[in-house]
This record gives C-alpha cells, structure tokens and sequence, in this order.
C-alpha cells in the first residue's frame, strides 16, 4: 500500500508551524497590552477597546490550537487530530466569508449606522459638563489633523461651546484659506468639511483593506484544508 508523502508531511508541518507561532505573537502581543499600564497609554487604549484586545487574545489562542493540532497531526500522522485541525480552519473560513460577505453588503450603509452614533455624539460637543471636556479636547484634535469642523453640520454641532476662546480647532489657518477649503461662520473662516464625513470615509477605505487581508486569509486557510485532507487520506489509505 502507498505510503505517506514526505513532502506533504513536512510542507504541512512547517506550515502549521508558522500558523502556531503567529497564533504565539499574537497572544502575546494582546496580554501584554491587557496587562501593561504603560502600554495602554503609550498606544493610547482606553478601557472602551479592551473589548477588542479581549477578542485578539482568544484569536490568538485559537491559532496557537489549531496549529499544534496540524503539527502534531503531521509529525505523529494521527488522523483524529488532522480531522480536528480540519475542521477548525472549516468553521474558521465559514465566519470569515461570512463576515467579508456582510462587510460588502454593509459598506454601502456604514454612513447609516455612523449617523446614529453622531446623533448622540454630537450632545456631548454641546455639553458644558466637565466630565465630557477630554473627549471634547480629543475632538479638537481630530479638526486639527483633518482640518474638518463639527460632525454632521459643522460648527453648530459644538452649540454655544464654539463661542469660547479655546475653541479654535476650526479655524483655518491663512495657508488653507481657500473657497473649496473654508467658509465663514460668525466672522470667523472655518474649515467646510464636517469631521462626520471624515470619519465614514475612514471606515470605508479600511473595511475594503480588511476585506482584502480576509480574502488573503482565506487563500492561505485553503491550502492548508488541502494539506490536511491529503495527509489525512494519505495516512487513510497507508
């Protein structure tokens, strides 16, 4: 009877090798994140994205898993845990077209779901309470770097709070004194552009880039289907 290809066995090893050590950096990489306070202020990680490094840490160990199971299944030839690792990377591939498929259909209603959210955004520009100060100097730096004024109309999103002194973010600057840049409001030239548009092209262009690494994902996870369905019918048929 035919025996199990040398080649495939080790092509599959070293490839669920580089999945289990990527699965390693990535888990590790979130934990320290979760746990150094210097870390969190340094990329600027506020308990609201814990959320997200929580979901990088089982990401992580789901890879570390199921790369184990491949390099185990290929060096051992153990069928059971080939079959496991297989279907893994089966469910992992479903939600991952799954997801690439409701990103595509969603883009186009991302301005929708932002808009809600600006709604209720926008009461906090017009706040005078103290508690919502830093995310309204955190805004202000957001109309800086993208020389942009309020969320959905402009300066009135910022109510009576444009009429104070320290509210100059939306200001342009001689140098970007343009008709197709600026206008004037209140005797002041403030940038036309609202920081809502911003924002909503920001979403769009980075959900077409993660639409494409899914896709690359997605290829890599197929070959490695193939190499784990081979070595398994090769080790069937031994």
């Amino acid at each position: 009877m035919a025996g199990v290809s040398s080649c495939m066995k080790y092509s599959m090893f070293i490839f669920n090798f580089l999945f289990w050590v990527c699965g390693c950096v990535i888990l590790g990489v979130s934990i320290w994140i979760r746990v150094n306070k210097d870390a969190q202020e340094d990329l600027n990680i506020d308990s609201s994205l814990f959320a997200g490094v929580d979901l990088l840490i089982a990401v992580g160990s789901i890879i570390m898993v199921l790369g184990f199971l491949g390099c185990c299944g290929a060096v051992k030839e153990s069928q059971c845990m080939l079959l496991l690792f297989f279907i893994g990377l089966l469910l992992i591939l479903i939600l991952q077209i799954t997801a690439g498929i409701l990103g595509a259909v969603y883009r186009s209603k991302v301005d929708v779901f932002v808009n809600q959210t600006l709604v209720e955004t926008t009461k906090q520009l017009q706040s005078t309470e103290s508690q919502y100060q830093i995310f309204q100097n955190n805004f202000e730096t957001l109309e800086q770097e993208n020389h942009c004024c309020g969320l959905m109309t402009g300066p009135t999103d910022w109510g009576t709070n444009f009429n104070s002194d320290t509210r100059k973010a939306c200001e342009c600057p001689e140098s970007y004194n343009k008709p197709d840049v600026c206008t004037s409001y209140h005797g002041k030239n403030i940038y036309k552009k609202t920081c809502g548009t911003v924002i909503i092209d920001y979403l769009k262009d980075h959900m077409i880039i993660l639409m494409g690494i899914a896709f690359g994902l997605a290829v890599v996870e197929i070959v490695g289907l193939g190499f784990s369905m081979g070595l398994y019918c090769q080790i069937n048929r031994k």
